[in-house]
Parts: C-alpha cells; structure tokens; sequence
C-alpha cells in the first residue's frame, strides 16, 4: 500500500464531507477558500486512495419503525478457522446486524443489531442468530438511549501525528 500525502484542505475537505456528503464542490470550495475544479480533482485523489470508500444517505432507524438497537457479544464453540468462517459468512447475510467485528476479550464477536420491537428482536436471537454454525452464547445489551453517535471520523491526529507509519501523511 502506497503512502497517501494529504494537506490542511484535504483534511478541511474530508471533515466537510463527513458532515454533508452531498455537498457540491462550490459549496466545498467555499469552505476551504478553493475552486470547485481543485475540489474535484482533490475528491477523486482521494477516492482513489481509497480514503473515501463511499457515500450513503444516513437514515434514521426509529423513523422507519426499527426501534430497538442491540449490542451481541458472541462466543463460539470452538475456535477454528473453519467454524468462524462459517459464522462470518451466515451473520452478513443478516440484514438485521448493521455491524459484526471480530474481538478480543470475553467474546469472539461482537454485533450491532437493529429490529423493529422486541418480539422482532426476540425471534431473530432465537431463529436466527443462536442458529448459527458454532454459536455457544450470545450476551445482549438493548440500547435505552442515544447519547452520542457519529459517523465522522476524528481527524486532528492526521496533522499532529504520534505514531510515524501509517498510510496516510499529513504534509505541511
């Protein structure tokens, strides 16, 4: 993987972005005192690098009548290459689980869940997830509240940086 150097506009642009992805590069241009062409070409630079993987319009799950987020910690049975593979490959075709990483600590996994009530959310632990291939415990957590989510980055370690390899450089 090449390093990737980027300035204070990308990091103005990216910040932008996060915050309203369908901002037009005018509208982007004025935020970083740049014209709308270099908006462009920095845009595909940085799609390109792969540092913008996307776009995606955020909805709001309560509004679409999915009231219930959980958190899934799960444990398998056993741990071979072949039995998590299995379980990878079953649980992103959920489309219920938003997220699933492997982890470390007490659980192999762990799982952000979203259905419209309990019921809902009860049926698909009891038909679906504790069916999966070498699942041996499932501990959950149901969300009571929001307090805080994001889906913007924090960035400011980007231009101040503590660690020296990393694929993307700040420079000056």
């Amino acid at each position: 993987m090449s390093e990737i150097l980027i300035d204070r506009y990308d990091l103005q642009l990216l910040a932008a972005l996060q915050r309203r992805g369908q901002a037009t590069n005018a509208e982007l241009g004025e935020k970083a005192n740049l014209s709308a062409s270099q908006i462009s070409r920095r845009v595909q630079r940085l799609e390109e690098a792969k540092v913008i993987s996307g776009y995606a319009a955020l909805l709001d799950p309560p509004a679409l009548g999915l009231g219930v987020i959980a958190y899934a910690q799960v444990l398998l049975e056993r741990h071979d290459k072949n039995r998590a593979s299995d379980f990878e490959r079953q649980v992103v075709a959920l489309p219920e689980v938003l997220e699933c990483f492997a982890v470390t600590g007490e659980a192999d996994y762990m799982l952000r869940i979203v259905a419209p009530d309990l019921a809902a959310f009860s049926d698909l632990m009891m038909k679906k997830l504790l069916t999966l291939p070498g699942v041996a415990q499932v501990k959950t957590n149901i969300a009571l509240s929001k307090v805080k989510q994001t889906h913007e980055l924090p960035l400011d370690h980007v231009a101040h940086p503590q660690q020296p390899k990393r694929r993307v450089r700040f420079k000056e």
